[in-house]
């Protein structure tokens, strides 16, 4: 397993961060994260062009690619007070999806088992079957919970003679065991997808969906305390799978299937914080960034922002109680 660069677009790492050879393991040993890109969308059901979503997500700034973004909110800077590293993209061949997954399953495994949190840039949403999978074989199976924001519950059957298409990845974890079904937890569900039969089979496996409308009745941060509480319950690490279909299609056009009516992108945003401030996040993934359909790079800047939300709050929670969000910008500290 070599460092294979990036398989579209210019070869460079997240924000100019330093890279690393996931075949060489004392290239990323002292890694608290290891960016993982996945140019896969060869699971998409309508539009696809995620395969770019890796290339476009790593240079999505107008700020110095220089390897440092002090957050304004949290008082620490994600990408220097953790040690963090880019594996470049893990070679995918979209003709190919199980042979992709299992390169992916073991660049994952190859992380979390090295110590470190893996960041993983995708790519459709298929992937966070291996993902996930990849993280479990080090936790164990059974012992990761899912925290899963997207539009779409992502736990169909068999869909265009598929087992492992973008809309299935979640009914695959959960029967493989990787994922225990009543440890979870989907934000954001909305419109007119799956049918009786599907939401059927996950009122069995006790999962436990948050759609739009009870989040709007509810507030985000009530559902999301109540989330929390299920998914550290009995668990020993929590895997982050953001869908930026999740997010209002007039504030993330650049995916493939845009779902109207969805979170803002500051709540996308204050979730993520809140998630890798509060919970003990042993993975993440961010998927089904689309440039093919972006407009002026908001998605990308999105998905870009999604990580560097993740980085900081992850590097907040080790340093020590989580800045107040109150507390005045400008106090002298």
């Amino acid at each position: 397993m070599t460092r294979y660069g990036a398989m579209y677009g210019p070869d460079v790492t997240f924000l100019g961060v330093d890279r690393c050879d996931l075949g060489e393991q004392s290239s990323y040993a002292d890694a608290d994260v290891v960016i993982v890109g996945a140019p896969f969308d060869g699971g998409t059901s309508a539009r696809s062009g995620t395969r770019f979503g890796p290339m476009a997500m790593r240079q999505a700034c107008y700020l110095a690619q220089d390897g440092s973004r002090p957050s304004l909110a949290l008082r620490v800077d994600g990408l220097r007070d953790l040690r963090v590293y880019d594996a470049g993209d893990v070679e995918m061949f979209s003709g190919d999806i199980e042979r992709a997954h299992r390169a992916l399953e073991d660049a994952v495994a190859a992380v979390a088992g090295a110590g470190a949190i893996p960041i993983v840039l995708g790519g459709d949403h298929s992937i966070a079957r291996p993902d996930a999978t990849g993280v479990a074989r080090h936790v164990g199976f059974g012992r990761v919970s899912m925290v899963h924001f997207d539009a779409h519950a992502d736990t169909a059957d068999i869909d265009f003679g598929s087992l492992y298409g973008h809309g299935q990845p979640m009914r695959r974890l959960i029967e493989s065991g990787a994922v225990r079904g009543d440890r979870f937890l989907q934000i954001g569900l909305r419109g007119y997808w799956p049918g009786p039969e599907v939401l059927d089979w996950m009122a069995q496996q006790r999962m436990r969906s948050y759609e739009m409308s009870e989040i709007v009745a509810r507030g985000l941060d009530e559902c999301l305390t109540e989330a929390f509480a299920t998914a550290v319950d009995d668990c020993d690490g929590v895997f982050l799978s953001v869908d930026i279909d999740v997010v209002d299609p007039g504030m993330a056009p650049g995916t493939g299937t845009p779902e109207p009516g969805g979170l803002t992108a500051r709540q996308l945003l204050d979730a993520v914080r809140r998630c890798c401030l509060e919970l003990p996040i042993v993975g993440v993934d961010v998927v089904e960034v689309s440039p093919p359909y972006d407009h002026a790079d908001i998605t990308a800047y999105l998905g870009n922002r999604v990580v560097l939300e993740a980085l900081s709050a992850i590097a907040r929670r080790r340093q020590g109680p989580p800045w107040d969000p109150r507390q005045p910008l400008l106090d002298g500290r």
